[in-house]
């Protein structure tokens, strides 16, 4: 059985264990990256393909004859067409759950930097402005404890869950908003009536048509002036000129995004402007702990033996 991992670079450093996967296969191939016009050659005559964000387009799966099964080292599926894969008899797979102690502890962390002015008071410890300092602390940048803060999540999934989880330990109270687009669920917020209430909000939600640029400036109106935002899901949830001119005015104490519309971010975007304050980006890596990646590596060989043996796990159409 011949298999192709087109895009292995975005996913092993060279710090995941690989034996486990290869040896499923009597032909193994690891491509560091595959550029748009690479995927057809690469492809053809393999069994088995592994990605995680290169795109199989109709077109493409239409030409690979030998293939059978495409596993998906991520959750997402939309760089897959699904419907085209379940016509010509070529079942998918995906992960799952591999990164929420990794997400949830970057947030966690993204919310505690903010909070404690932690950047600020790195660079003022580093810069000489401690060391001309009239008394043995420097306190020129205001510190805020989670305790008794409300936390708002928006998407209660694994991560959503599991942020929740550690805010409680940090004494936060916690609201969880409705499903956008979906049915009311006891004990949880419409969004409108969650907004006014939150010190911190959390996005854990997917992008779709319905969460598309869901928090707007008139969302942020809603917001308690000098709340927080925090954002680990997509970067097209949040309107990020609108989120730029909150923080620019004061509307928001500060904001941190693992994320943004484009990714990376070639063309620029207005969240990288120099003038914004109390802005923390990170550059789409709350996922990539080492455990989280190898727990990867480990779900796409267990749905690659399953495949085998005719069991599908985690089959996605």
């Amino acid at each position: 059985m011949q298999a192709v991992f087109l895009d292995l670079n975005s996913l092993d450093c060279d710090d995941l264990n690989l034996s486990a996967l290869k040896a499923e296969f009597s032909d193994f191939t690891g491509y560091p990256a595959t550029a748009p016009q690479q995927v057809a050659e690469r492809i053809a005559g393999a069994d088995v393909v592994i990605v995680n964000k290169v795109v199989l387009d109709r077109e493409t799966l239409s030409s690979a004859t030998q293939l059978k099964h495409v596993c998906i080292a991520a959750t997402g599926t939309n760089n897959v067409d699904l419907q085209a894969a379940t016509e010509l008899g070529i079942s998918v797979s995906n992960c799952q759950a591999y990164g929420t102690a990794s997400v949830s502890q970057h947030v966690m962390a993204l919310m505690l930097a903010l909070h404690t002015n932690l950047i600020r008071y790195n660079e003022a410890a580093r810069n000489g402005q401690w060391a001309r300092a009239q008394q043995f602390c420097l306190l020129d940048y205001p510190i805020q404890e989670l305790s008794g803060k409300t936390l708002g999540i928006v998407g209660y999934g694994n991560l959503g869950a599991g942020v929740a989880q550690l805010a409680g330990a940090f004494g936060m109270d916690v609201l969880i908003a409705q499903r956008i687009g979906g049915d009311s669920i006891g004990g949880r917020v419409a969004l409108p009536e969650l907004l006014p209430q939150v010190d911190v909000l959390s996005l854990h939600c997917p992008l779709t048509e319905e969460t598309r640029d869901l928090i707007d400036a008139n969302a942020i109106e809603q917001m308690k002036t000098g709340a927080f935002l925090i954002n680990a899901s997509r970067g097209g949830i949040v309107n990020e000129s609108d989120l730029a001119d909150a923080l620019r005015r004061g509307k928001l104490a500060g904001a941190a995004t693992d994320v943004l519309c484009e990714e990376p971010p070639v063309n620029g975007n207005p969240l990288l402007a120099d003038d914004i304050p109390n802005l923390i980006i990170t550059p789409h890596s709350a996922w990539g702990s080492v455990q989280a990646r190898q727990r990867i590596v480990d779900q796409v060989t267990e749905s690659i033996a399953g495949y085998k043996c005719g069991e599908m796990i985690r089959q996605v159409n």
